[in-house]
Parts: structure tokens; C-alpha cells; sequence
């Protein structure tokens, strides 16, 4: 369950920088959760951290009025 979680949030991280439709962030996402399930929970947590790290950023841009890639 919290690989799907993971996976749903890397999808949703890779739509957000080509700003095209949930579609093609759930195919991303699905594809992201079968290789990070793959690796392990090495994989999980580097998926998890890598989109951890892509929402403390746009917050941070947005608190400092930078625009958020």
C-alpha cells in the first residue's frame, strides 16, 4: 500500500514538470511503483525522499515568491 502511495506521488511530481494531463502522471506513477518495488525498499526510499524533496522545494519557492517549477 505505501508503494502505491510512493508511486502516486513520483507520477504525480513527473506530470507536474511537463504540465500534461493525470493521465500521463498515473501511467508514470504505476510504472515508477512496479521499478521502485523492484529495487526494494532501497527503491521505496529513494522514490519517496526524491518526491519529498520536489514538494520541500515548490513550498519553499512558493514562501519566497520564487516562481515553482
Amino acid at each position: 500500500m505505501i508503494g502505491k502511495i510512493i508511486g502516486a506521488l513520483v507520477g504525480r511530481e513527473l506530470d507536474r514538470n511537463n504540465r500534461g494531463s493525470g493521465v500521463g502522471g498515473a501511467a508514470k506513477g504505476v510504472i515508477a511503483a512496479s521499478v521502485l518495488r523492484r529495487m526494494g525498499p532501497l527503491g521505496m526510499l529513494l522514490g519517496g525522499g526524491w518526491a519529498a524533496k520536489k514538494a520541500y522545494d515548490r513550498h519553499r519557492a512558493g514562501r519566497v515568491g520564487n516562481p515553482v517549477r
